[in-house]
């Protein structure tokens, strides 16, 4: 198995994850909008201005899909916890800047397919 297949494997186990612990939430239709907003938001943005804007509007499913975002590519990355304040200061390069942005992108590939798939839009 190469490596680039396991680590696509393991976006989707952790995405699939994610949207699983929403599943029956009052809020999951707005996390399905969300997952399915959030690379246009990125690429338009930038990954620093997305993440913030959805930490600072604090609904459930913001909160969700901010700490599911920053959670993975924190981990997958190795970077802080603190994933925000870590990409936005004086310790974090251009180049671990565009990582970042690139990881959660395809992180969000699978996030916004299950989330289109097990939340069904957010209709049930």
């Amino acid at each position: 198995m190469s490596r680039r297949r396991s680590i696509e494997q393991e976006r989707a186990g952790v995405a699939f994850s994610c949207v699983r612990e929403v599943r029956g939430q009052a809020f999951q239709a707005d996390y399905a909008r969300l997952a399915a907003s959030a690379p246009a938001d990125i690429q338009a943005n930038g990954l620093g201005q997305t993440l913030a804007f959805l930490r600072a509007k604090g609904s459930p499913a913001h909160k969700a899909i901010y700490l599911h975002i920053a959670r993975w590519v924190a981990g997958a990355l190795n970077l802080p916890a603190e994933l925000l304040e870590h990409l936005v200061s004086k310790a974090s390069s251009m180049d671990e800047y565009r990582r970042a942005t690139a990881e959660a992108m395809a992180f969000l590939v699978w996030l916004k397919r299950f989330a289109e798939a097990e939340l069904d839009g957010g209709r049930e």
